[in-house]
């Protein structure tokens, strides 16, 4: 079954130091093709930066990402994103605002390739049309 990860849980997944409170959804992953946004990439290789890892550390996130599939960018996405969004706004929703932009694309990705989500983060819960993967 394909799954599309969020950032916090493919990250916790990668981590040599794992918060606890992501264990039990990264073990969740397992024999599932795992499917990332491309939000998620971005935020993947932004944190990479911040945190100063060396070019071995950095190539090993790049291999652990080649072997997802990268949801890619298409006419229908942008629109899946912004009827997403304004459903949400009209729902009065949280993923409509600004601060959850990055989120929005996350969960307007998994919508697009209709799969379900694997995320510790709230946000998404109540998301009409978002399956969650428990």
């Amino acid at each position: 079954m394909k799954i599309l990860v969020d950032t916090g849980v493919f990250s916790a997944s990668i981590s040599r130091r794992r918060r606890a409170r992501f264990d039990s959804h990264v073990g969740l992953m397992a024999g599932h093709q795992v499917f990332l946004a491309g939000v998620t990439v971005a935020e993947l290789r932004y944190g990479a930066l911040v945190a100063g890892w060396g070019d071995e550390r950095r190539r090993r996130l790049e291999q652990t990402i080649g072997a997802t599939t990268v949801v890619p960018v298409s006419d229908t996405l942008l629109t899946e994103v912004a009827e997403l969004r304004h459903a949400c706004r009209l729902a009065g929703h949280a993923l409509h605002d600004r601060v959850h932009a990055n989120d929005l694309w996350i969960a307007a990705s998994a919508i697009h390739i209709m799969a379900p989500l694997l995320t510790a983060d709230s946000v998404f819960g109540g998301v009409a049309g978002l399956a969650l993967h428990q």
